[in-house]
């Protein structure tokens, strides 16, 4: 491991302690499983094991109207394997390399161009912010509907409102530069190409580098066409409502009876923390967690952290144990997928 590698890893893991250091912090750990124990339907929670894996078929069926383009019979237990396997890394890796093995894993499995698989993924992240921001503004701007019966403190909204439009910044710019690439193709590659010019670079990286990024701005090209754009746009809202659906059973498997709606900006903070890249998700998803059920739903920090624990490790030892099913199916390791990720992050 270099240099850069390692000043990087300090900094994910120093972030990671101090995040998970603030919400242990605020926890009575023996009330907080007293809690869990004395409240879990365990029907219910089967269930939502059960019901762990639904985001990877929707992403995936939403991932499909993009790689058509690139391949008309790529096959959905790749997709779905992919997504699964993309998410296993990025649990037990710092850094989210996973978001780069999920596309890399899919375009070796279906034979391919990477680069377009990757701008696939891109695409998808710009949408998924987009996605949660219009729930979240949706939430917002119902506000005089529901005020009498769901009342947030000043602070919350305020906060709450920040954030979505940070997210909403953020995507956007993103979304530009994309859009820059489109229909600034030439001028795109040309100025890459100057940039790639200097000594440093090989002429075997620099030719290496322009060839992803044509495959990249192909996988961009579904923006011209509005009836793909539409669809992809329904699927991300299928996506995220399924992933809040998943949550609304989570609560009622501790019997906690929420209105479906009001999880809508509980679903946006836990995003927000979960894109934090620490290892797995570890402290940024259960900080944002914790802070986010006291402030919505009133709850204790002992019981909000209670419930953040069960969230996640159901998440996390359900997915892993998915995405090492489909390694071993496929006769493949973890390290050999990492590598895959590493050998294409500068």
């Amino acid at each position: 491991m270099n240099r850069k590698n390692w000043i990087r890893l300090v900094l994910v893991l120093g972030l990671t302690a101090v995040l998970l250091f603030v919400f242990i912090q605020k926890t009575d750990w023996g009330e907080a499983f007293k809690y869990l124990k004395t409240h879990v339907k365990w029907g219910m929670l089967l269930l939502v094991v059960l019901l762990t894996p639904l985001h990877m078929l929707t992403r995936a069926w939403r991932w499909k109207v993009l790689m058509v383009h690139e391949k008309p019979d790529v096959r959905m237990y790749n997709m779905i394997s992919a997504n699964a396997v993309g998410f296993t890394v990025s649990y037990i890796f710092p850094g989210r390399i996973g978001e780069l093995v999920k596309p890399l894993y899919l375009a070796r499995q279906e034979k391919c161009r990477p680069g377009f698989a990757i701008g696939t993924v891109v695409v998808e992240r710009i949408f998924d912010v987009f996605t949660m921001c219009a729930l979240l503004g949706i939430f917002l701007l119902a506000r005089p509907l529901y005020v009498s019966i769901f009342n947030l403190q000043a602070d919350s909204m305020k906060r709450l409102t920040g954030l979505g439009i940070i997210g909403a910044s953020a995507a956007t710019v993103l979304l530009a530069v994309c859009l820059g690439f489109i229909f600034f193709r030439d001028k795109a590659l040309a100025l890459t190409g100057a940039v790639l010019r200097i000594r440093i670079f090989s002429e075997r990286f620099r030719a290496k580098v322009l060839e992803l990024l044509h495959e990249f701005i192909d996988g961009l090209k579904f923006f011209r066409s509005p009836r793909t754009l539409l669809a992809y746009i329904a699927l991300s809202f299928v996506v995220w409502l399924g992933i809040i659906f998943y949550y609304w059973v989570f609560f009622l498997a501790f019997d906690i009876h929420l209105n479906y709606f009001f999880l809508f900006p509980y679903i946006f903070l836990t995003a927000v923390g979960a894109s934090i890249p620490t290892p797995g998700m570890i402290g940024g998803y259960h900080t944002f967690s914790q802070q986010a059920l006291i402030e919505l739903f009133g709850m204790n920090p002992n019981e909000a952290g209670g419930l953040t624990v069960v969230f996640h490790a159901v998440q996390y030892v359900v997915t892993c144990l998915v995405g090492f099913l489909f390694l071993w199916k496929d006769g493949l390791s973890l390290v050999q997928i990492k590598r895959l990720g590493e050998a294409k992050n500068p």
